[in-house]
């Protein structure tokens, strides 16, 4: 009975050191591979483009600081971003943009790839509107995102687009929804919610009160 007490407490012991330390170590290596990957672009391109500006390890790989590139391309970035919003450059982002969606074949990977990220983090954000939608015609809801109040392309006026996010994926699924069915969020940021959807409702929610 006692070695039996024993095991049992070794086990709950070892299930409160994975709850503690599982988070931990998948953000840090979630964030490590994410670093390497990013500190990888630069220095790979820079030694197929011009191999003799780095040159080589005694392994024959292109030589490289670690952190070197992920620096350059971070700040790379934030020049693109400051330069795109003057006039001139602005208005060639904007001719390359529209080459881009009439282009056959390019404009199915291009348009998706800039609709996706504008939706998040762009000017046009669309998963800013936490709303309770109710998908199963009885008292029950589920948390999503109003992307589209305009449904008249596909003749639903009394429609709107809502997406629905899956719990520990980054998937989720698109509804036509009548807008009676669907409740807006108040005093609950787009973060917050998305957080909560994606844990399976154990996040723990700001008080915004």
């Amino acid at each position: 009975m006692k070695r039996r007490l024993t095991f049992r407490k070794l086990f709950q012991y070892f299930l409160q050191g994975l709850i503690i330390l599982a988070p931990i170590a998948i953000t840090i290596y979630a964030i490590s591979a994410l670093f390497n990957f990013v500190d990888n672009i630069l220095p790979d391109l820079i030694a197929t483009v011009f191999p003799q500006w780095l040159g080589t390890d005694s392994t024959g790989r292109p030589f490289r600081i670690p952190g070197m590139g992920f620096i350059l391309v971070v700040v790379m970035l934030i020049l693109v971003g400051f330069v795109s919003s003057s006039f001139i450059v602005g208005r060639l982002v904007d001719l390359f943009d529209k080459v881009f969606e009439k282009t056959p074949g390019i404009k199915i990977l291009y348009t998706p790839l800039k609709d996706f990220f504008e939706a998040f983090a762009g000017n046009k954000r669309k998963f800013d509107k936490a709303i309770l939608v109710s998908t199963q015609g009885d008292d029950t809801w589920q948390l999503g995102f109003m992307t589209q109040e305009d449904l008249s392309h596909f003749e639903l006026a009394e429609h709107v687009a809502v997406y629905i996010p899956k719990s520990y994926a980054f998937t989720g699924e698109l509804y036509f929804v009548h807008r009676s069915k669907i409740r807006l969020v108040k005093g609950l940021s787009s973060t917050d919610a998305m957080k909560f959807a994606i844990s399976g409702g154990v996040a723990e929610l700001d008080d915004h009160a």
